[in-house]
């Protein structure tokens, strides 16, 4: 297949014709560095697939038949840092490492590097990775994970993933990788800056400062520019040349001998000492930010041209014909064959099978299933009656017994116990391996979760109140639920994320630690969110969520309600109606179940969380005037059965939706929306929702939330004739003080 020469190609065939190649800065020898020169010649055409991948897109995309054009340009050196490491060293890759996975690729049998990542251009649903789903760096048998558009969020997981690797050897021996392995990940100089990128080099360099095992190499791939942002210059040098806990390395990457002599440093260091390492690569973009960017409007030619003359290409075509690999006849040669072979290759890829319906799109979302490892729990079961907290702590504990491969993380949850004492006693129990006290971040605890889970582990972390989660909320949406849409259900980091939260809080508030806003969680496909309103179905709950995870590797979120952890009492002080028994081991709701108060046919009222023990506070007073009515506790606020509810509350006259989360965006409207869709007259539905408002301190932290008063005045409004009449005779008991709070 004849090529027309791209004007990006022009450069590289000047030089060929007179051998003015760029020189590095400094001459290494193949010797000096441990490289022969059948390695420097494959390093050289693993360099061309990738640039020739990057140049046959524009092609592609000028006929509409490829997708996605940030390519990697410039940066083609990583190929060293790929053959520095190990197959089964896991390797989270920024977008522009095509030449590592190609690399990586020569030392597994089987690989058709070319043909998978031109299925990935054209978004064939044939693409062994994602499944046409986007185009991402990605290869179960290479030990890479796939990464899309990453701007820093993978970095939180790489840490995770190296932490893994000694808690697999404390623990015996599992996992998906080999314990002696070290984790990659590669970002660019401007996701440096990101505050996940630092939050995950701080966790990285905390735990390593501390003595824990961190086998980690962290490559910053600095080409000087973040698409039209400059970098400072030296300033991701200044940033971690003397950063605690890390080793920082630095090399030319345009200059394969330097490269492969940094890489094999950091390798040396990284798997041998158990220490994170910082290799800070310099190279050069080339061809701007994507396929789109017009770098001329905010480059100028004389840089454009200088950046040109960087060329990695240039400088590993000169150094074969200067330590004698190969003549300019045969580089010539080897460049026209690649491109030939990348051409023909793409022409067979763009015409297989694209993704149709949505239905092919979303297959991926729900991770596949895997055999459960929990062993029989042989202990007994505590007959006191107790509240929510106390029942969550037995149930942890027994979790942990029965599942040798679960692990705890949040910040305080060992030797405090927890902000609320639902972890007390288990680090003593299980170990500081097994029950982890983390630094104060919830990127890092949530991204610890997640390489955990990627090599084999079942993390429950905990985030210590739900508003702390907005701050890192993109490590579940962004990384945790999209591994498996992403992979195709090759990868997945199953995981239970606890977080305490909601209203009612007494004593201890303001917005921090009293927020009723979950519709972020809601929105993320595939995940999974629960919500408790008594000790019984925490329990019940909880145990269902590490079952998810453990068999059908999901990610689950289990809201528990702060207000709700010690409250004992339902209707007045003592009367323990609101303490449950531990329904034991074998106690699971599934997702979808419903739980059922009351069987009155005039209300009834849909809820959750508080609004369940609210709800039950407000029906002894209604019963009291005549209305009957049954309460439906959702436990599930995600994947909700919306034909099982329906069946519930057909036979009522009137249901009220009692949602303590905000009017806009909360659970209400999806309830409301469903009820009407299955036929229900809208006339017949009424929601009450809490304000759309941050909850402030003291005495007013309720005040925009649903009470008691306001649940029994509705409830009294949409009653029955009879037991409106009733109720109007009677003048409503002012609310005594704490009486619409649990």
């Amino acid at each position: 297949m004849v090529l027309e020469p791209l004007p990006q190609e022009q450069r590289f065939f000047t030089a060929l014709r007179s051998g003015d190649w760029p020189t590095p800065d400094r001459d290494w020898s193949l010797e000096e560095v441990g490289l022969s020169a059948a390695d420097l010649a494959e390093l050289f055409e693993t360099q061309l697939m990738s640039r020739h991948l990057d140049l046959h897109a524009r092609r592609l995309q000028a006929r509409g038949e490829a997708f996605y054009t940030i390519g990697s340009a410039g940066h083609e050196g990583n190929a060293a840092i790929a053959r520095a490491f190990r197959a089964t060293d896991p390797a989270f890759l920024h977008y522009r490492d095509a030449a590592f996975l190609i690399q990586r690729s020569r030392g597994v049998p089987g690989q058709t590097p070319l043909w998978d990542l031109l299925l990935s251009f054209a978004a064939s649903a044939d693409d062994p990775v994602s499944g046409g789903r986007h185009k991402v760096l990605g290869s179960k048998s290479l030990h890479v994970p796939p990464q899309t558009s990453t701007i820093a969020s993978h970095l939180p997981k790489a840490v995770g993933a190296a932490y893994s690797f000694g808690l697999w050897r404390r623990l015996g021996g599992g996992g998906e990788w080999p314990a002696d392995g070290v984790a990659i990940c590669s970002f660019g100089d401007a996701s440096f800056n990101h505050s996940t990128a630092q939050g995950a080099l701080n966790a990285a360099g905390w735990a390593a400062y501390q003595g824990t095992p961190m086998p980690l190499v962290m490559v910053c791939e600095d080409n000087g520019i973040g698409i039209s942002t400059p970098t400072p210059n030296g300033w991701v040098e200044a940033s971690m040349r003397s950063r605690p806990g890390f080793h920082y390395l630095a090399c030319d990457g345009l200059d394969l001998l330097d490269t492969w002599r940094a890489a094999t440093e950091a390798e040396r260091i990284a798997r041998r000492r158990k220490q994170p390492v910082f290799l800070h690569m310099r190279c050069v973009r080339l061809y701007g930010h994507a396929g789109s960017d017009a770098q001329q409007a905010y480059l100028s030619p004389t840089r454009i041209k200088a950046d040109e003359a960087r060329d990695p290409l240039l400088v590993t075509a000169g150094l074969l014909e200067r330590h004698g690999v190969l003549g300019r006849d045969a580089i010539a040669a080897l460049y026209r064959s690649v491109a030939e072979r990348v051409a023909h290759v793409a022409e067979e890829a763009i015409r297989r099978p694209k993704l149709e319906t949505a239905e092919q799109v979303m297959a991926s979302i729900v991770p596949p299933s895997r055999p459960g490892r929990a062993r029989p729990w042989q202990g007994e079961v505590e007959p006191t009656l107790a509240p929510m907290a106390k029942l969550l702590n037995q149930a942890l504990a027994r979790l942990m017994e029965s599942h040798p491969h679960l692990v705890m993380a949040g910040e305080d949850i060992g030797r405090k116990g927890g902000v609320y004492g639902v972890t007390q006693r288990l680090q003593a129990q299980f170990g500081p391996h097994r029950v982890i006290d983390t630094l104060l971040d919830e990127q890092s605890i949530l991204g610890l979760g997640i390489g955990l889970g990627q090599n084999g582990l079942i993390p429950i972390l905990e985030i210590q109140f739900l508003a702390y989660l907005h701050n890192a909320e993109d490590q579940l949406r962004g990384e945790a639920a999209t591994l498996s849409f992403f992979s195709n259900g090759q990868y997945t980091n199953p995981m239970v994320v606890r977080i305490a939260g909601l209203g009612y809080q007494k004593g201890f508030g303001g917005h921090f630690h009293n927020d009723n806003a979950i519709a972020v969680l809601r929105d993320i496909p595939g995940l999974l969110v629960a919500c408790p309103s008594n000790a019984a179905d925490a329990v019940g709950l909880l145990q269902e969520a590490v079952r998810l995870a453990d068999e059908e590797q999901r990610v689950v979120v289990v809201i528990e309600p702060i207000a709700l952890y010690h409250t004992r009492d339902l209707h007045e002080e003592g009367d323990q109606q609101w303490c449950f028994a531990d329904p034991g081991a074998g106690h699971r709701l599934a997702q979808g179940a419903l739980g059922q108060w009351g069987e009155g046919r005039e209300l009834a009222i849909v809820t959750y969380g508080n609004g369940a023990y609210l709800s039950r506070q407000a029906a002894a007073r209604l019963e009291a005037q005549g209305v009957r009515l049954r309460i439906v506790d959702l436990r599930w606020l995600t994947a909700i059965d919306h034909d099982a509810v329906y069946r519930r509350v057909a036979e009522c006259d009137q249901v009220l939706v009692v949602d303590e989360c905000r009017r806009s965006g909360s659970l209400s409207e999806e309830l409301i929306t469903a009820l009407v869709e299955r036929g229900m007259p809208s006339d017949r539905l009424h929601r009450l929702t809490a304000e759309d408002s941050f909850i402030p301190l003291g005495r007013a932290a309720t005040v925009t939330l649903p009470s008691v008063t306001a649940i029994v005045e509705q409830a009294l409004r949409l009653a029955a004739p009879g037991a409106q009449e009733g109720a109007m005779t009677q003048t409503p008991g002012k609310a005594t003080a704490g009486s619409d709070t649990p």
